[in-house]
């Protein structure tokens, strides 16, 4: 018999490289580099035990399912928030919310997939806390009651979400044509019929999308400070 076309001596076991033990930071870890590399919505259960080489049983045992695989990768890209503002004590407490709330918000324009899944999906980690602590700090330094600057956070940070979940939607040519009609539609507007609309098109169209986040902020940070419950 040629030993040429011979069957491969079955290799065993025991011969392989152990592969590394799962663990948390690891799955995390994976999953990140898994939607830097294919997108969020490939990230589920079944396609990180691929790439892990495990099965997606194994992962249950650290993470209940995919919305909170998602959450703990927001949870780790929340790690990049800056929340130096929120220490300057050269600045008013109102500007340093508004700082913190538009680096928030830069990091989920920088990954908008994840922005519609922090919309259901709420980290739980030692970064999102470190947000929210600072928050708190700071409406508690602006004298916000704590029962006002708790509903505050929540609505601060639900706003901040919803803002940069619709500005990821809202890209390509398709929305830029849907933009402009809209505006066109508010500058033409029959000023007999909406006199309202016609008086203040041009500001209902003004200001660049920052300025204009960042004026929500302020008026949201205004009305918690000045709405008891």
């Amino acid at each position: 018999m040629d030993d040429r076309t011979a069957a491969p001596a079955p290799r065993s076991r025991r011969e392989r490289p152990a592969k590394p033990a799962l663990t948390q930071a690891g799955i995390v870890a994976a999953a990140v580099r898994l939607m830097a590399s294919e997108g969020l919505p490939r990230v589920t259960m079944r396609r990180l035990a691929q790439e892990l080489d495990t099965g997606p049983a194994s992962l249950y045992v650290y993470v209940a399912n995919t919305a909170e695989l998602h959450a703990a990768i927001l949870e780790h890209h929340l790690g990049t928030v800056d929340l130096t503002a929120a220490a300057d004590p050269g600045r008013d407490w109102r500007e340093r919310i508004v700082a913190v709330l538009e680096s928030y918000t830069a990091v989920l324009f920088e990954h908008p997939a994840l922005a519609h899944s922090a919309l259901l999906a709420r980290p739980a980690g030692p970064h999102y806390l470190a947000l929210v602590e600072a928050l708190l700090g700071l409406l508690d330094e602006g004298g916000v009651p704590a029962g006002q600057a708790a509903w505050g956070v929540d609505a601060l940070l639900q706003v901040a979400t919803a803002t940069a979940a619709e500005q990821s939607a809202r890209t390509g040519a398709e929305a830029e044509a849907e933009h402009g009609a809209m505006v066109r539609a508010l500058r033409e507007a029959d000023p007999a019929r909406y006199p309202k609309v016609a008086a203040t098109a041009g500001e209902l169209v003004s200001g660049h999308p920052a300025e204009r986040l960042a004026w929500t902020f302020r008026m949201l940070v205004n009305g918690v400070a000045a709405t008891a419950r």
